[in-house]
This record gives structure tokens, C-alpha cells and sequence, in this order.
């Protein structure tokens, strides 16, 4: 263990079981009370033989977010290996991101891993396709508002604030003065294609200059660190989703601006390793309208049924 570093990790369930430390780190390790607020517990079949040995039951527990709740449980102090035995042992029904204690302590836990699924009060930033441009039921969002308030008028909400035209910059600048009124559990990015765009005039220059089209995205790091920073100061759940496919036949010039699939493609990678290498959960939202021109009004923006489509898809991989 030399050398090692020291990870903390909430724990409401059997990782703070000995026996079970004892079985997946070789030792009971150290644990200090803690509690989580704004999360209730609900109950998780579990079907893994290995979990079920080593815990000793088929029922665990997973978080799910409800304003004024608060979940008592412990921090664990595990080394790099240890946090790592950890994840092996929990099913695919959850993962690890990071939560804020009722102590105000910055610490892993591992939630539902499906982002949306436990969320109780969602605030989206983004452009004019998640502002739902060209459809007047108000786009992808505007169904997720209604299948996600339908589930508990009473507690649920959904604050759709996107604005046509943002980039990433923008939604980072323009997010934290929106959400302490809102109370958020669930800050959902939608990273839209306004990123990829390149003003025409650069476009026509690079190609007289024979250049590979290349997109470097890492000025985008910034604004994606600062919206994270963001979300975990309100204790939410960050949710990067995005982006969408485009025609790039449709969409070569557009107001001003050059869209191209191999700069939305690069955009695209970018999102996910980031999302990866930080423990945030990303929506891809590719492949539901890829190679469906018609679901596309004018090559970029998805006709109603086009958002439609983009719903069901993200109601899968997210709820």
C-alpha cells in the first residue's frame, strides 16, 4: 500500500459491513458517521452469486434524490487498490460519482447509473435544440418533462433553460445565476453542435490552405470543469448529453457558420473521454437520428419526430 493514495467513499449500505470489508480489502477499514442530505434509499434486487455472498443478501439498497431527505451512513478511507475492489463488487446498477456530505465534505458514492432515473428536480442548459426549436411540443426536453412529472406531480420537476445559439462557454457562464432558485438534484448538459461550428470565412481559409479539418475541442475543458464545479456546489448530479447527428449535405453553410460530421464526430469523442476521465455521466444522443435525413428540418435541427426520437432514446440510456 505504499505510495497509495486515500479515496473517501459514502456508504448507506453493506460496505460498511466488516465482514464484507473483510472480504473485498483483506482488513475492516477505517469509517467516520456521515450522512447525505437530499437522497432517501429505495430497495435493489440483486442477482451477481458473488455479491450476494459476500454481502449475504439478494436485496441492497441504491439513492434516489428527494428534497428535505437525508441518508445516514459512513465515509470509508480505502487506498487506490481498495476503491478499486469496490467498484468490481458493485452490479451494474450503479456507479461512483462525487456527492456532497451534510458536513459539506466532497466524497465518492455510488449512485444509480442510470442519471435520470433517481432525479427529482432537473434544470437543462443548452441551444436551440434543446430548447426544442421546431417543435411546438417543445422538442426532446419537453417530453422528458412530461414523462418525468407524470411520475410524481407533487415532488418532480423539470426547468427546460436552454437559449438557441449557446455554446458551452455560454452555458457555463450563464448556469450558476440560475440555480439556486431552482434547487436542482440534476443539471443536464446538453452539449449541442453549436461547438463544432466553424464561421465560414475560417472554414474557407483552411480549405484554400488544404488543411486536414483537424478540431482540437480542449478550450472546452474550462467551461465543462466550471459546470462541474457548479453542480457539485448545488450537491447535483452533473449529465452531459449530446450530440445529436446532422446532415452535413443540408447544413454546410448555416447562418454564417460551417457544421461538419467529422468536427461534430471529434466533439462527440471529446465529450465522452472527458465524461470518462471524470467520473460524468454522458448521454450519447448519435445515433438515434444517424442517417435520417428526414427526421432533420434543415440537416441540424430534428423535426418533431425527430425529437421524439431523440427522447425514447435518451429515456433509455437515462431513466
Amino acid at each position: 500500500m505504499t505510495g497509495s493514495r486515500t479515496h473517501t467513499l459514502f456508504s448507506f449500505g453493506t460496505l460498511m459491513d466488516e465482514r464484507v470489508q473483510t472480504a473485498l480489502f483483506g482488513r475492516a477499514v477505517p469509517i467516520s458517521p456521515a450522512s447525505l442530505a437530499g437522497y432517501t434509499t429505495r430497495p435493489l434486487k440483486i442477482t451477481d452469486p458473488a455479491v450476494i455472498a459476500a454481502s449475504g443478501l439478494d436485496v441492497h439498497l441504491i439513492l434516489e434524490r428527494r428534497l428535505g431527505a437525508s441518508v445516514e451512513g459512513a465515509v470509508l478511507h480505502l487506498t487506490d487498490e481498495e476503491l478499486a475492489a469496490a467498484d468490481a463488487y458493485e452490479v451494474d446498477d450503479y456507479t461512483r460519482r462525487r456527492v456532497v456530505l451534510s458536513s459539506g465534505e466532497s466524497t465518492w458514492a455510488y449512485l444509480d447509473a442510470k442519471p435520470l432515473r433517481p432525479a427529482e428536480r432537473i434544470v437543462i442548459v443548452g441551444d436551440s435544440i434543446a430548447y426544442g426549436r421546431c417543435d411546438p411540443r417543445g422538442g426532446w426536453a419537453g417530453h422528458l418533462a412530461a414523462a418525468h412529472i407524470a411520475g410524481n406531480e407533487a415532488e418532480r420537476r423539470l426547468f427546460n433553460l436552454a437559449v438557441p445559439g449557446s455554446t458551452l462557454a455560454d452555458v457555463g457562464e450563464q448556469t450558476p445565476a440560475l440555480l439556486a432558485a431552482r434547487r436542482p438534484d440534476t443539471l443536464l448538459v446538453a452539449a449541442g453542435i453549436n461547438d463544432s461550428a466553424v464561421p465560414l470565412a475560417a472554414a474557407e481559409a483552411a480549405a484554400d490552405a488544404h488543411a486536414d479539418g483537424a478540431a482540437d475541442f480542449t478550450q472546452l475543458t474550462g467551461s465543462l470543469d466550471a459546470l462541474a464545479a457548479t453542480a457539485l456546489g448545488h450537491n447535483a448530479r452533473l449529465v452531459v448529453a449530446g450530440p445529436s447527428w446532422l446532415d452535413e449535405d443540408r447544413t454546410r453553410d448555416y447562418e454564417g457558420l460551417r457544421f461538419t460530421r467529422a468536427r461534430a464526430l471529434a466533439l462527440r469523442a471529446f465529450l465522452r473521454a472527458w465524461c470518462e476521465a471524470n467520473h460524468i455521466d454522458h448521454l450519447d444522443l448519435w445515433e438515434p437520428l444517424r442517417e435520417r435525413t428526414d427526421l432533420l428540418v434543415d440537416g441540424l435541427h430534428p423535426t418533431a419526430e425527430g425529437h421524439r426520437a431523440l427522447y425514447e432514446h435518451l429515456d433509455a440510456v437515462g431513466r
